[in-house]
């Protein structure tokens, strides 16, 4: 272990690097003393490590850092989007190909919410493209119970606050109404936790279903649900661009 951050990483970093966990579950794992490097227990994620060190999780060695890599995932309605679920209920990471590396989402799905998942075995990689300053839109399909009407969606483009939690721009388009039910094409770059449910029924409308169909520039496209399919190397460094920072560069 070093002191100098120039000689190295953080710890929470390198775990995530590795494509064993997020930085958040790294700091948990070892607030659980389940982390050892070079004989140490560690009780802080605030460790530097280097390519020298002898990490360990759970007994076991962690190897070098793998090439970066991403899959398009058509999440059904009905499951989890997490590694674990308190209440027994069936995640994503259950139902995934039993071919696939140890992946983390980009962003998640509610429960009941359906449509493009990415999924990768990069954890700085799927933190980075959370963040909204990536400028990354999240585009969905929504049927909402109600009738919208032009100035309505019009003044989302503003922004809204609701129980004194603010909302960014959403862009929201009617393709067509049916009845007392209307789709919604919706566009969004931030995507704070049930924020589409939340806005529409802060308007009056119930969701009764929500399709992602686009995340930045991959799109659902022909995927049936349950489908995975991985991104190839080429195109990932190209849509990429500078934001695969320094570290595992697709091949």
């Amino acid at each position: 272990m070093t002191d100098s951050p120039e000689k190295g990483e953080r710890i929470a970093k390198r775990l995530a690097r590795a494509g064993l966990c997020s930085r958040r579950e790294a700091e948990r794992w070892i607030a659980d003393g389940r982390v050892v490097v070079d004989g140490v227990k560690l009780t802080s994620p605030a460790v530097v490590v280097t390519e020298a060190c002898l990490i360990m999780v759970d007994g076991k060695p962690v190897g070098g850092p793998e090439r970066t890599r991403l899959w398009r995932y058509h999440k059904p309605p009905g499951l989890v989007t997490s590694h674990r679920d308190p209440n027994g209920r069936t995640t994503v990471f259950e139902r995934l190909p039993a071919e696939l590396p140890r992946v983390i989402s980009i962003g998640r799905l509610d429960l009941v919410s359906e449509g493009l998942l990415l999924l990768t075995n990069d954890g700085e990689l799927a933190r980075r493209l959370e963040l909204p300053a990536t400028g990354w839109v999240r585009r969905y399909r929504v049927r909402v119970h109600g009738v919208p009407e032009a100035a309505q969606l019009k003044g989302l483009e503003r922004g809204v606050t609701i129980e004194r939690i603010a909302y960014g721009p959403i862009k929201a388009v009617l393709d067509r109404q049916q009845g007392s039910n209307a789709w919604l094409t919706v566009a969004l770059k931030e995507g704070k936790n049930r924020e589409i449910r939340r806005v529409m029924e802060h308007l009056g409308w119930t969701v009764s279903r929500l399709i992602r169909i686009a995340y930045g520039p991959f799109q659902l496209g022909l995927l049936k649900p349950g489908e995975v399919d991985e991104v190839p190397g080429r195109v990932l460094k190209e849509q990429l661009g500078g934001k695969d920072a320094d570290h595992r560069r697709p091949e």
